[in-house]
This record gives C-alpha cells, sequence and structure tokens, in this order.
C-alpha cells in the first residue's frame, strides 16, 4: 500500500496542472486552498514549486505567472490574488507554514543570485549575508538548499528583477500594483511598528527546531557588513541557543525577509568593485519600478527602527541584554543591513541613470533614506511662517554615521544637474526638491559637524594599537548613545567613511572650496536657464498673438521649427511657469544651505543677464572645424543642453524635394515640380545669363530665381561637411508657391475681387501678373537705393 501513496503527489499535481489553463483564478484559488487545508505535508511538498512558479512566475522570465507587477486595483482578480497571498491568512502562507514544520528543503539555482553573491559562490567563497550560510552545498553543485520560507520569499523577490515579456498594452501605476501593495503587507506583518511578530500557526510541538537556529538575544548582529567577520563570530551566530527566548524563534522569519529583499533588489554591484571604479561583469540595470519598491522597503525601514521603545534607548549597556529580539533588531536594521548595499547602489544609478525625468525614482529614494525623522509618527510643530521643520538634534548620530550618503551622493547629483536640461519643469522640479531637503534648519551643521569629526585625529588609536577602522556592522547603533562621545564618535564617522570609500580615500568635503566652486557654477546655469525659460515664454506669447483668422485654414506662420498647436502652446506656458518657479526657490535654498549673501547671486544673476542681452545666445555653439564640418566641444553640448545657444538649422537638400507639408497640396507640388523642372531644363542657360547682368533685368531676375548667392547665405548658418559647402548650385525657378493653401487661397480672394469689378479670368491674371512685377519692381528699386546711401 506504500507505493500508491508515493505516486499521490504526482496524481495531485498532473490534475492542478490539468485545470490550472481551463478553471477561472477564483475556482483556482478556492480550490487550491481546500487542498492546502485537507493534504498533509508530504501530498503538498510536490506540488509547492510549481504553485510558486505558477503565482510569481519563472526565474528566466518565461512564465509570467499572475502578473502581480501589472495587477491593479481596479481589476477583478486583485482581489482575488491578495486575498490568497495575505500573510496573516492566506492559503499560500498556510501551505509555506505547513511545510515548514517538517523541514522540507527546495532548490534555488546560483545562477539566479545577485553577480556579487553568485560570483562569491562560484569562487568558492562564503558570502558575508549569513542567509547564504549553511545553504551551499559541496562539492559545488549551483543550487542553494532553502527552508519553504525561504523559497517563497527568494521566488517573491526575484519576481521584481526577473525579465518578464508581458502582454502589449498592459501599464498602471506601480503604487497600485499587487506586488508593491503585497511588499508593504509583507513588511507591515513581518517588521512591525507595533507589536511583535505574529507567531506561525504550525509550530513545532516536537522540541525541534522548525526554523534556522535562533539568535541568542545576548549575541550581536554581525555579517552583514561588506567585510568578512571572522569564522568564529559566524559559527557562534548561528548555533542554536538552548534558552532562547521564544520570541527567537520566530524572529527569524523578519531576519530571512530582510535580509532577502536586501540581497535581490540591492546587491547587484560589489563594494570592492566601486572602490576600484571598475564596471560589474555583467552590468544590471535597475528599473523604475525596482526603485520605487526600494524606496517602499527604505521609507519602512525608517518607521520600524523608529518605533524603538524608549526604554530600549539607553546609555546602559545591560539594558541592551533585557532587550526582546525584536527590539534589537530594530536598533540596528538600517545601519548593518541596508546602509552599505543602498550606498552603492545608488552610487551606480547616479552615474549610470539616464539624464532624463525617470531619475526622480532614484532621487526620492536617496531623499527617503537621508531623512528619516519624516518616518517616526511624530508630529513636529511647523513653523510659523511655513518654512522648513527643524531636525531634532537626536538625528545628528545618524548624519554623522552616513555621512556619506549625504555629501558623496550630494555631489553626485550636482554633476548629475549640470548635466541637465533645467529649463524643463520636471528637471528643475528635481533641482528644488534636493535644495529643499538640504535646506532644512540643523541639517547643514549636522553635515559640518560630521565632517569636523572626520577630519580630527582619532587619538582613540594611541591607546587601543590593536584597533582597526571597521565596517558599519561593528558600530554602535544610531540611535544608542551607550558609548561615549568624542573620539568614539570620531572612529565611527571614520570607520564609516574608510569602510566604503577604502583607507586611502580622498574626502571632498561638502562645504569646502572645490564644492562651493561647483554650487557657484550650478547657480550660473540655473541663471541660464531661467532666462532661456523666460525667451521661451515670450517666444510662445507672441506667436500666440500673431495667430491670425488665416491659421484656421492652416496657413498661419511657416515657422516649422517653432510653431505650435493651441494646446501646446498652453502646456509649454504652465511647464515654463512651473520652471520660473522651482528654479527661483531652488537658487533661494542653495544660497541659504552655502551662506551666499544676496550681493553675490545678484552679481552672478547680473552676469548672466548681460551675456545674454549681448545675444550670446544667438552665436553659435562653442565648436572647432573639421573636415567633417564643425564638431561641438564640452562646452558646446552645455550651451545646448541649456538652450543657451543653437546651430540655425535648416533643410540642406533640394528645396523642391522637400517632404510635402501639411500647408500644401500634394498633387499640385508634383504638377508643380515638373512643369518647373522642364522650364530649368530649358532654359537653364538662358536664366544663368540673365542672373548675371547688373541691370534692373538682373536684379528681377536674381530676386524671382532661386540664386546660389542665397543658397549659399542660408547654408553659412548651418553645420555642414566640406563636400556640402564646395557642392555647386544653379539658378533655377520654383513655382512650388503655387501649391501653397496660402497662396490659393489669396489668388481665390482676388480673383473674387475683380469678378465683382467685372473682370474676366484673363483679364483679371493679366492684372494679378502686373501689379506683382510692378511691386516687385518697386521694391527692389527701394532696396537698392536703401544700399546705395
Amino acid at each position: 500500500m506504500a507505493a500508491p501513496a508515493l505516486q499521490q503527489p504526482s496524481y495531485l499535481l498532473v490534475n492542478l496542472k490539468a485545470d490550472w489553463t481551463n478553471k477561472p483564478l477564483l475556482q483556482r484559488c478556492h480550490e487550491l486552498s481546500k487542498i492546502i487545508d485537507d493534504y498533509p505535508a508530504k501530498e503538498l511538498h510536490a506540488i509547492f514549486p510549481w504553485l510558486v512558479e505558477s503565482v510569481f512566475g519563472s526565474l528566466d522570465g518565461i512564465l509570467t505567472g499572475w502578473n502581480l507587477r501589472f495587477l491593479q486595483v481596479r481589476s477583478t482578480e486583485y482581489n482575488i490574488a491578495m486575498d490568497f497571498l495575505d500573510p496573516s491568512s492566506g492559503p499560500m502562507m498556510k501551505l509555506v507554514y505547513k511545510l515548514q514544520a517538517e523541514e522540507y528543503k527546495y532548490e534555488f539555482p546560483v545562477s539566479y543570485l545577485p553577480g556579487p553573491v553568485k560570483s562569491s559562490i562560484q569562487a568558492g567563497v562564503l558570502p558575508d549575508c549569513p542567509l547564504f550560510h549553511n545553504k551551499i552545498q559541496f562539492p559545488m553543485s549551483g543550487l542553494l538548499l532553502l527552508n519553504p520560507f525561504e523559497y517563497y520569499m527568494f521566488n517573491f523577490a526575484s519576481s521584481l528583477i526577473a525579465p518578464k515579456n508581458y502582454p502589449p498594452g498592459q501599464h498602471g501605476s506601480c503604487s497600485d500594483s499587487a506586488y508593491f501593495v503585497l511588499v508593504d503587507t509583507y513588511l507591515k506583518y513581518f517588521l512591525p511598528t507595533e507589536g511583535n511578530v505574529p507567531p506561525s500557526p504550525f509550530s513545532d510541538t516536537r522540541g525541534t527546531a522548525a526554523s534556522p537556529a535562533p539568535r541568542s538575544p545576548n549575541v550581536p548582529y554581525v555579517g552583514y557588513g561588506g567585510y568578512s567577520t571572522s569564522l568564529l563570530k559566524r559559527h557562534i551566530t548561528h548555533q542554536p541557543s538552548v534558552n532562547a527566548d521564544p520570541a527567537a524563534q520566530e524572529i527569524w522569519r523578519s531576519e530571512t525577509l530582510l535580509q532577502v529583499f536586501v540581497e535581490m533588489w540591492l546587491h547587484h554591484y560589489s563594494l570592492e568593485m566601486y572602490q576600484k571604479l571598475q564596471s560589474p561583469q555583467e552590468p544590471f540595470t535597475p528599473t523604475e519600478e525596482h526603485v520605487l519598491v526600494v524606496r517602499l522597503l527604505v521609507k519602512h525601514l525608517h518607521a520600524f527602527s523608529s518605533s524603538l521603545k524608549p526604554e530600549s534607548i539607553s546609555s546602559s549597556p545591560s539594558a541592551h541584554s533585557h532587550s526582546s529580539p525584536l527590539e534589537e533588531l530594530k536598533r540596528v536594521v538600517v545601519q548593518r543591513f541596508v546602509q552599505q548595499k543602498l550606498y552603492v547602489f545608488l552610487q551606480h544609478c547616479f552615474g549610470h541613470w539616464p539624464l532624463d525625468a525617470s531619475f526622480r525614482a532614484v532621487l526620492e529614494t536617496w531623499l527617503s533614506y537621508i531623512q528619516p525623522w519624516r518616518y517616526t509618527g511624530e508630529k513636529n510643530n511647523m513653523q510659523a511662517d511655513g518654512q522648513n521643520r527643524t531636525v531634532p538634534d537626536k538625528w545628528a548620530s545618524f548624519v554623522q554615521e552616513n555621512l556619506l550618503m549625504y555629501t558623496k551622493l550630494f555631489q553626485g547629483f550636482l554633476n548629475r544637474a549640470m548635466r541637465t536640461d533645467l529649463v524643463n519643469a520636471k528637471n528643475a522640479l528635481m533641482i528644488f526638491r534636493v535644495a529643499k531637503v538640504f535646506v532644512q534648519p540643523n541639517l547643514s551643521e549636522m553635515i559640518q559637524k560630521g565632517e569636523q569629526l572626520f577630519l580630527e585625529p582619532e587619538h582613540a588609536i594611541l591607546q587601543r594599537q590593536n584597533r582597526v577602522f571597521l565596517t558599519p556592522s561593528h558600530g554602535g547603533s544610531f540611535l544608542s548613545s551607550r558609548q561615549p562621545m568624542g573620539t568614539d564618535s570620531v572612529f565611527k564617522v571614520k570607520s564609516h567613511v574608510y569602510s566604503l570609500e577604502g583607507q586611502d580615500c580622498q574626502y571632498n568635503l561638502m562645504f569646502g572650496p572645490d564644492l562651493r566652486k561647483t554650487v557657484l557654477k550650478l547657480i550660473q546655469i540655473i541663471a541660464q536657464a531661467r532666462q532661456t525659460a523666460k525667451r521661451i515664454s515670450d517666444h510662445s506669447t507672441e506667436m500666440a498673438s500673431n495667430n491670425s483668422f488665416l491659421s484656421w485654414f492652416g496657413v498661419g506662420s511657416l515657422d516649422h521649427n517653432n510653431t505650435f498647436s493651441g494646446g501646446e502652446m498652453d502646456d509649454l506656458g504652465e511647464g515654463v511657469k512651473k520652471t520660473h518657479e522651482f528654479l527661483d526657490k531652488a537658487l533661494d535654498y542653495l544660497c541659504q544651505i552655502f551662506r551666499l549673501n544676496a550681493g553675490q547671486l545678484s552679481q552672478l544673476i547680473v552676469n548672466v543677464a548681460s551675456v545674454d542681452n549681448e545675444g550670446a545666445s544667438k552665436q553659435l555653439p562653442d565648436c572647432v572645424p573639421s573636415e567633417n564640418g564643425l564638431v561641438l566641444t564640452d562646452l558646446g553640448r552645455l550651451q545646448i543642453i541649456n538652450g543657451l545657444r543653437r546651430f540655425e538649422i535648416e533643410y540642406q537638400g533640394d528645396p523642391e524635394l522637400q517632404p510635402i507639408r501639411s500647408y500644401e497640396n500634394a498633387f499640385l507640388v508634383r504638377l508643380m515640380f515638373q512643369i518647373s523642372t522642364f522650364i530649368n531644363t530649358r532654359l537653364g542657360d538662358h536664366m544663368e545669363a540673365l542672373c548675371s547682368r547688373q541691370d534692373i533685368l538682373g536684379r528681377l531676375g536674381r530676386h524671382y530665381l532661386s540664386s546660389s548667392s542665397v543658397v549659399a547665405e542660408q547654408r553659412r548658418k548651418s553645420p555642414l561637411t566640406r563636400q556640402m559647402r564646395e557642392r555647386p548650385q544653379r539658378v533655377r525657378l520654383s513655382l512650388r508657391v503655387l501649391a501653397s493653401y496660402r497662396t490659393l487661397l489669396i489668388l481665390l480672394l482676388l480673383y473674387m475681387l475683380f469678378a465683382l469689378l467685372s473682370f474676366g479670368v484673363l483679364s483679371s491674371t493679366g492684372l494679378i501678373l502686373l501689379v506683382s512685377f510692378l511691386y516687385e519692381l518697386l521694391f527692389n528699386f527701394l532696396n537698392e537705393k536703401l544700399k546705395t546711401q
């Protein structure tokens, strides 16, 4: 009877696979819920990997699963999926705990781990994160052995970064997707800001460890930094404790969830390669959705760590020995789990993200991390004048122990900002956001204090010769004041900088002279962008006022490069208005942050305005001549990006072969081209002779015919290769103007006018030609008179 029992799981899996594609999601989830409740863990063991893959998709991205990243709130399947995957009462989590109690193991390929972790394991080196300890098979098999909870979380986290071929047309807000909401739900459940983590409903009653070996409350957290800790400490950390607090039996789920999220979402760039300025062997490019989920993680971890009980924030070391495991986790969660990997992740994004508005996701993630006081739940009193809230003094130690997050990344943002089109309202908004954060009262003073501590000598080394700079994993909690101030504060700041930048790093002071010069240069660029925005605003206003009744017929301005429809001009005007507002406030905030007086700011703006008024914007961008024409310099690119100068780009091909415009009749364009080509072929030599004459007939000929001198003058305004400049141009007749709806409308109105005056068609045509000839003759005569005076 044992053999049929062994075959039962395969029959269950086959039946589920057969029904998976034929039944609606609601029915499938209902049947799965019954199966999970009714069947024993031994029979559910076989369907678990298939079910996880069916929900989250395959690791290689071929199977999309339930498309949680595109499942929006308005979808009918949203609530079904959320109920099934709920961490407290969902059938999927019941299945995980049911299998967890039986200590089943599942294989996860090492090849789908982030690059640095994969490289370390393949090289036979144990990764620093304890998450991977005791899970690697030797000799190397390329697989991790995970318990059910770890396997579920690894697949859940991997589904965010796995390449997926989603059906076309699926889109929506990331914050409304089922995946985003599930991440938030799991964080709040397993890392609660109030109370403890709910116990597992399937705890092991036999007394054996159903979960990974719990950490003793007396053993500190180690192994989460960038450098390896000792093997002894690693070993102690993962030994089961006989007298472990029952709460420690449950906190392993919180640690596992946190470590999986950090490793899978942030650990794509190694600290060693960053310090050596090397690129990863397998470059990973995060998406905007990925960064937004990372920001959600950062915000929750700040709220989680800030919920530390006041009695746990004590200067007495003995107080920590009585803290619950969850409280101890709150104390160290940000500094020792997240700081290093997030810093390298953000540094890579700052250096490689495209120079467009999508960078806002990276920017807000950074700003969320450096403002933990926003997520404490405390209601800070606003000043009466509506200025920024004062940063509480208790966060000074956090600022100091995260100094590079403020200073180095601020410098990276300045480098990006100077290469960005600040006339764009979205880019101007990012400048404003950063300036608004750093202008908060007390923040500049805290950063300066941290830099002063870093520059002070480490006096304590004289008394402690065997002490070396350690990683953040060995520093004190940022909420703790156990260690004495002074030398220990100096040591902690130096440890933070040297562990992330290396012992031989050259630290650039945020308020030093070099960065001050960079800020002044940025202020000039901002002022130039304001001038450009003003010109655009004036031009759009002028274009709007010049629109006449004829524009209704499509025969308005013929400026193809600068004309906009009514809606576009409205959007442009609104965008320019926002740009002015954001840049004005950013200028004010930057002056407050770097203590620039009004005189310095006024002088910079006056210099920019004077250059602009002298017509610098109408000059060519800075460039150097070459065989292939003009080549832009770095300064020229900066001038074009910020709209300070531009090339007068014009069509350089045959004017008769330009694309047919919306204000032209396609049939007439082709007909006039054939007629003019026939005339030019037959009478080309005569037209050349006419234009070469110096009398009034020659001047009229050069006016009505396309002269090579006119073409040469046009070509002087646009960058060209030498071959194009030297191409000869022949005089020829162009009749394309007769295909314009504007010309046709004017002729129609003239014929109607002459018809009212009782003129026939032929006489009207003759009169029109005569009037045109006399007008051009008078016009040329007056021009010649003006030139001779």
